[in-house]
Protein backbone atom coordinates (compact mmCIF):
# COMPACT_ATOMS: atom_id res chain seq x y z
CA UNK A 1 0.00 0.00 0.00
CA UNK A 2 2.60 2.40 0.88
CA UNK A 3 4.13 1.68 -2.70
CA UNK A 4 1.00 3.10 -4.67
CA UNK A 5 0.85 6.30 -2.19
CA UNK A 6 4.36 6.53 -2.83
CA UNK A 7 3.62 6.41 -6.87
CA UNK A 8 0.76 8.70 -6.40
CA UNK A 9 2.43 11.11 -4.36
CA UNK A 10 5.40 10.81 -7.52
CA UNK A 11 3.11 11.03 -10.60
CA UNK A 12 1.43 14.42 -8.77
CA UNK A 13 4.55 15.53 -8.29
CA UNK A 14 5.48 15.23 -12.13
CA UNK A 15 2.41 16.46 -13.08
CA UNK A 16 2.50 19.50 -10.71
CA UNK A 17 6.03 20.09 -12.39
CA UNK A 18 5.39 19.97 -15.79
CA UNK A 19 2.00 22.13 -15.29
CA UNK A 20 4.70 24.51 -13.08
CA UNK A 21 7.15 24.17 -16.34
CA UNK A 22 4.36 24.40 -19.33
CA UNK A 23 2.62 27.95 -17.13
CA UNK A 24 6.13 29.74 -16.60
CA UNK A 25 6.47 29.88 -20.51
CA UNK A 26 9.86 29.03 -19.63
CA UNK A 27 10.34 26.66 -22.81
CA UNK A 28 11.54 28.22 -26.18
CA UNK A 29 9.16 27.34 -28.77
CA UNK A 30 11.28 28.95 -31.28
CA UNK A 31 12.66 27.17 -34.68
CA UNK A 32 16.21 28.28 -34.33
CA UNK A 33 16.08 26.49 -30.76
CA UNK A 34 16.33 22.78 -31.50
CA UNK A 35 14.95 20.23 -29.00
CA UNK A 36 16.68 18.00 -26.54
CA UNK A 37 18.01 15.16 -28.67
CA UNK A 38 16.14 12.81 -26.56
CA UNK A 39 12.67 14.70 -27.11
CA UNK A 40 13.93 15.28 -30.83
CA UNK A 41 14.32 11.31 -30.83
CA UNK A 42 10.66 10.61 -29.80
CA UNK A 43 9.34 13.56 -31.92
CA UNK A 44 10.68 11.78 -35.26
CA UNK A 45 10.15 7.88 -34.38
CA UNK A 46 6.65 8.80 -33.50
CA UNK A 47 6.33 10.69 -36.58
CA UNK A 48 7.80 7.85 -39.10
CA UNK A 49 5.51 5.59 -37.30
CA UNK A 50 2.45 7.19 -37.62
CA UNK A 51 2.78 8.06 -41.20
CA UNK A 52 3.80 4.35 -42.01
CA UNK A 53 0.65 3.24 -40.27
CA UNK A 54 -1.58 6.22 -41.70
CA UNK A 55 -0.32 5.34 -45.36
CA UNK A 56 -0.13 1.41 -45.24
CA UNK A 57 -3.94 1.26 -46.40
CA UNK A 58 -3.48 3.76 -49.81
CA UNK A 59 -3.48 1.65 -52.57
CA UNK A 60 -0.83 2.92 -54.98
CA UNK A 61 -1.35 4.82 -58.31
CA UNK A 62 -1.14 2.74 -61.10
CA UNK A 63 -0.02 5.43 -63.31
CA UNK A 64 3.12 6.27 -61.73
CA UNK A 65 5.37 5.51 -64.61
CA UNK A 66 3.19 7.43 -66.73
CA UNK A 67 5.31 10.09 -68.60
CA UNK A 68 1.94 13.00 -67.90
CA UNK A 69 1.77 12.32 -64.85
CA UNK A 70 4.86 12.60 -64.12
CA UNK A 71 5.04 15.75 -66.23
CA UNK A 72 2.34 17.27 -64.36
CA UNK A 73 4.18 16.75 -60.92
CA UNK A 74 6.92 17.91 -61.87
CA UNK A 75 5.13 21.40 -62.45
CA UNK A 76 3.66 21.04 -59.29
CA UNK A 77 6.87 20.17 -57.29
CA UNK A 78 8.48 23.43 -59.41
CA UNK A 79 5.66 25.28 -58.02
CA UNK A 80 5.25 24.24 -54.42
CA UNK A 81 8.08 21.96 -53.15
CA UNK A 82 11.52 23.50 -53.82
CA UNK A 83 11.81 25.97 -51.47
CA UNK A 84 11.54 24.01 -48.87
CA UNK A 85 13.09 20.26 -50.36
CA UNK A 86 15.50 21.72 -52.85
CA UNK A 87 15.63 20.36 -56.65
CA UNK A 88 18.72 19.20 -58.26
CA UNK A 89 21.97 21.42 -58.00
CA UNK A 90 19.89 23.76 -55.66
CA UNK A 91 22.37 23.91 -52.50
CA UNK A 92 20.15 25.78 -50.19
CA UNK A 93 16.71 27.99 -50.49
CA UNK A 94 16.04 31.53 -48.52
CA UNK A 95 13.35 29.65 -46.09
CA UNK A 96 14.67 26.21 -45.72
CA UNK A 97 18.02 27.52 -42.99
CA UNK A 98 15.27 28.52 -41.14
CA UNK A 99 12.77 25.22 -40.94
CA UNK A 100 13.37 23.22 -37.86
CA UNK A 101 13.06 20.13 -38.67
CA UNK A 102 14.90 20.93 -41.46
CA UNK A 103 12.76 18.90 -44.26
CA UNK A 104 14.33 16.21 -46.60
CA UNK A 105 16.66 17.04 -49.59
CA UNK A 106 13.96 15.12 -52.08
CA UNK A 107 16.45 15.59 -54.47
CA UNK A 108 18.49 13.29 -53.32
CA UNK A 109 16.63 10.56 -51.42
CA UNK A 110 13.53 8.53 -52.92
CA UNK A 111 10.42 8.15 -50.71
CA UNK A 112 8.01 5.11 -50.43
CA UNK A 113 4.62 6.06 -52.68
CA UNK A 114 1.57 5.24 -50.25
CA UNK A 115 3.94 7.47 -47.16
CA UNK A 116 4.66 10.25 -49.94
CA UNK A 117 1.01 10.23 -50.75
CA UNK A 118 -0.63 10.75 -47.27
CA UNK A 119 2.43 13.52 -46.14
CA UNK A 120 1.73 15.55 -49.39
CA UNK A 121 -1.91 14.88 -48.99
CA UNK A 122 -2.56 15.62 -44.72
CA UNK A 123 0.66 17.80 -44.05
CA UNK A 124 2.51 17.20 -41.01
CA UNK A 125 2.07 18.85 -37.87
CA UNK A 126 4.56 21.35 -36.41
CA UNK A 127 6.33 21.15 -39.40
CA UNK A 128 6.48 24.07 -42.40
CA UNK A 129 4.82 20.57 -44.57
CA UNK A 130 1.15 21.89 -45.72
CA UNK A 131 -1.98 19.38 -46.11
CA UNK A 132 -2.17 20.18 -49.88
CA UNK A 133 -5.25 17.64 -50.22
CA UNK A 134 -7.17 20.84 -48.95
CA UNK A 135 -6.08 22.66 -52.35
CA UNK A 136 -5.27 19.30 -54.22
CA UNK A 137 -7.02 16.69 -55.76
CA UNK A 138 -5.89 13.10 -55.49
CA UNK A 139 -4.91 12.90 -58.76
CA UNK A 140 -2.80 16.01 -58.82
CA UNK A 141 -1.15 14.62 -55.33
CA UNK A 142 -0.15 10.95 -57.48
CA UNK A 143 1.70 13.29 -59.73
CA UNK A 144 3.74 14.44 -57.07
CA UNK A 145 4.50 11.08 -55.59
CA UNK A 146 4.94 9.82 -59.63
CA UNK A 147 7.50 13.29 -60.11
CA UNK A 148 9.23 12.53 -56.48
CA UNK A 149 10.51 8.71 -57.74
CA UNK A 150 12.01 9.98 -60.67
CA UNK A 151 13.53 13.45 -58.93
CA UNK A 152 16.95 11.78 -57.13
CA UNK A 153 18.29 10.49 -60.82
CA UNK A 154 18.20 13.72 -62.56
CA UNK A 155 20.87 15.81 -63.18
CA UNK A 156 20.50 20.05 -62.85
CA UNK A 157 19.82 20.02 -66.75
CA UNK A 158 17.16 17.35 -66.72
CA UNK A 159 15.26 18.97 -63.67
CA UNK A 160 15.35 22.03 -65.60
CA UNK A 161 13.91 20.23 -68.95
CA UNK A 162 11.04 18.91 -67.61
CA UNK A 163 9.66 21.35 -65.42
CA UNK A 164 9.77 23.72 -68.77
CA UNK A 165 7.45 21.43 -70.27
CA UNK A 166 5.38 20.58 -67.77
CA UNK A 167 2.03 22.55 -67.21
CA UNK A 168 1.11 25.53 -65.13
CA UNK A 169 0.33 24.78 -61.27
CA UNK A 170 -3.20 26.42 -62.01
CA UNK A 171 -5.41 23.88 -59.84
CA UNK A 172 -4.74 26.63 -56.67
CA UNK A 173 -8.25 26.50 -55.83
CA UNK A 174 -9.68 24.04 -53.70
CA UNK A 175 -11.93 21.73 -56.00
CA UNK A 176 -15.02 19.96 -54.78
CA UNK A 177 -13.42 16.88 -54.87
CA UNK A 178 -10.75 17.56 -52.69
CA UNK A 179 -12.69 19.87 -50.10
CA UNK A 180 -14.84 16.34 -49.92
CA UNK A 181 -11.99 14.30 -49.91
CA UNK A 182 -10.32 16.19 -46.82
CA UNK A 183 -13.71 16.35 -45.21
CA UNK A 184 -13.93 12.50 -45.05
CA UNK A 185 -10.96 11.75 -44.42
CA UNK A 186 -10.65 13.88 -41.08
CA UNK A 187 -14.43 12.23 -40.36
CA UNK A 188 -12.61 8.80 -39.99
CA UNK A 189 -9.73 9.73 -36.99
Amino acid sequence: MKYIIAAAVLLLGVVFGAGVFILSGSYNPGADSPHWKVTYALLDTTRERAVEHHASSITVSAKLNDPQMILKGAGQYAAMCTSCHLAPGMKNSEIRPGLYPLPPDLSKIRVEPREAFWVIKHGLKMSAMPAWGISHDDETIWSMVAFLQKLPDMTPEQYKEIVAKAPPDDDMEPSEGAAASHHKSHTHH
